[in-house]
């Protein structure tokens, strides 16, 4: 199944953890928000349920309003976030998320054979982790597998802490690169 239509028949669980998940890997590798690492903490615990989303939103807004847009795009990916918990704004959200995502890490990316054209392995290590993201979290929502929400949330914060170590050491051996 194409990311695409794993988006498309995702809950709302599933498209704010997947939507979240695509900001964790987009933060800078600096603190943010005066000296707060996680800022968007907060929102993964509205995940399960939606309860609060609003108000941990504007939360997040706050703490991220200082990040450099040229640096990430956390606080662009924050302001499109939609206050209501609902399945086709966040289903539209979590597409604006997945795309925004794709180009962040594109940046950073050699292509395929050196050449310009095709994507290299950084977009293809996020293209994997949103599709089993999203794939782990149906999976844990259907009540037959046993898994329970809370592993398919905790399952993609895993994912995406290994996606934001995997870019940011890119990006760290670029800035040493270009010294």
């Amino acid at each position: 199944m194409s990311l695409q239509e794993r988006i498309a028949e995702a809950d709302e669980r599933g498209l704010a953890a997947s939507a979240l998940a695509c900001l964790e890997r987009c933060l800078p590798p600096v603190a943010v928000g005066g000296g707060e690492s996680e800022p968007l903490r907060p929102l993964w615990a509205s995940c399960e349920d939606g309860r609060d989303w609003a108000g941990r939103l504007d939360t997040a807004r706050a703490a991220t309003a200082d990040v450099d847009e040229e640096a990430s795009p956390v606080p662009e990916m924050l302001r499109t976030a939609p206050s209501d918990w609902a399945v086709e704004p966040l289903r539209e959200w979590a597409r604006t998320c997945s795309l925004l995502s794709l180009e962040f890490h594109r940046r950073f990316d050699m292509p395929v054979g050196g050449g310009a054209a095709g994507d290299g392995p950084l977009v293809a290590g996020e293209l994997r982790r949103q599709a089993e993201i999203l794939e782990a979290l149906a999976e844990a929502s259907d009540p037959e597998s046993g898994a329970g929400g809370a592993s398919g949330l905790r399952g993609a914060l895993e994912r995406s802490t290994e996606g934001r170590r995997v870019l940011r050491a890119v990006i760290s051996r670029r800035s040493r690169g270009r010294s």
